[in-house]
């Protein structure tokens, strides 16, 4: 008999999390408040890198780099189970100066990132991307197809603890019993677990986006500079983003941010003047202090385990975080060292 791990939290983490347990043997529950992968997962932009990764420290872009390695066959994978393309695709990345060009040549050297120079600035070509509302809905039927329960539209109300383990988590559903139990609620983990000792403080943090749609091909690759990015889908719709506001749970958008994001975008790309204004939203990343995730144990309670807190690079981290807390659960040897995830 395998054991039974119950998950909270159907985004990105959540839905990779139970879909690597459950290709391991171990049976799978997902809980979820709303719709699976309706929050952050939904909200972001789905480039595969570190927006700077010389900017960050080696315990972000190292585990960003173990997500990208695996990527391609993950999306391969998931497309595969679900039938859903999730359109991962390496369109390279351009970013404008101004930069610290002689930290970002060393970074790439340093690491194996090519690059070429050109005007200025540099031009990553292997960074890829992913359509990260294709790819929920793909992760949410490749899970469904292996066999995983999902229960959405359910809210956790408390956790039953006994002689240091969580015997059952009280739901707006009734009650769920398992023998593991992973949170993977992004911004609203530290809440969620009142009752243990923090996380790395983890919490809301706010970004707005808009969409445009253009004809296709005038962008061939994402565009950088100074914390603005455009990014082109196969379509020909264009994401620009993003900032990042501490304003608590908050989801609303505001008419100023949106024409200083359109302002921005103009001065990148001209040609976007011309197309359609499709969208403007916001979601909460689940922010943490230097971007570091949760990936661990807990500390006392021994059948309770953290996905979470993985900031502006949750899609990017999702199959390299799978993985290490799915070894962790089943108890192999972890891929990667996660001294730095600990809880």
């Amino acid at each position: 008999m395998h054991s039974h791990t119950l998950i909270i939290g159907g985004g990105i983490i959540g839905l990779a999390t139970a879909l690597r347990l459950r290709t391991a043997g171990v049976q799978v529950t997902v809980l979820e408040r709303g719709v699976c992968g309706a929050e952050s997962s939904w909200a972001g932009g789905g480039i595969l890198s570190p927006l700077m990764p010389w900017q960050y420290a080696p315990e972000v872009s190292d585990l960003c780099n173990a997500g990208i390695v695996l990527y391609a066959s993950w999306a391969q994978q998931i497309h595969a189970l679900s039938g859903i393309d999730p359109e991962y695709w390496v369109s390279g990345m351009r970013v404008l100066p101004p930069l610290d060009l002689a930290t970002a040549q060393a970074w790439c050297d340093t690491h194996g990132w090519r690059y070429t120079l050109d005007a200025g600035g540099l031009y990553l070509p292997d960074v890829a991307q992913v359509r990260n509302p294709r790819l929920v809905k793909s992760l949410r039927a490749a899970v469904l197809a292996s066999g995983v329960r999902l229960v959405e539209h359910t809210a956790v109300i408390d956790f039953q603890v006994k002689n240091q383990r969580i015997a059952s988590v009280g739901t707006t559903q009734g009650a769920f019993i398992a023998d593991t139990f992973v949170t993977c609620a992004g911004a609203w983990s530290q809440a969620m677990l009142d009752f243990a000792p923090p996380l790395k403080t983890i919490k809301p943090m706010r970004g707005q986006m808009l969409l445009f749609k253009a004809s296709v091909g005038l962008l061939p690759t994402v565009l950088y500079q100074q914390g603005v990015y455009l990014i082109p889908r196969l379509d020909g719709h264009i994401l620009v983003g993003s900032t990042v506001e501490d304003v608590g749970f908050d989801k609303s958008t505001d008419i100023a941010t949106r024409d200083q994001l359109m302002q921005a975008a103009y001065r990148l790309l001209p040609a976007l003047q011309q197309a359609e204004f499709i969208q403007h939203w916001s979601g909460l990343r689940p922010g943490s202090p230097d971007n570091i995730p949760t990936i661990a144990p807990h500390p006392h309670i021994t059948n309770l385990y953290a996905n979470a807190g993985h900031f502006r690079y949750g899609v990017t981290m999702a199959p390299i975080s799978a993985n290490l807390i799915s070894e962790m659960i089943t108890g192999q040897p972890t891929s990667i060292d996660v001294t730095a995830y600990r809880w």
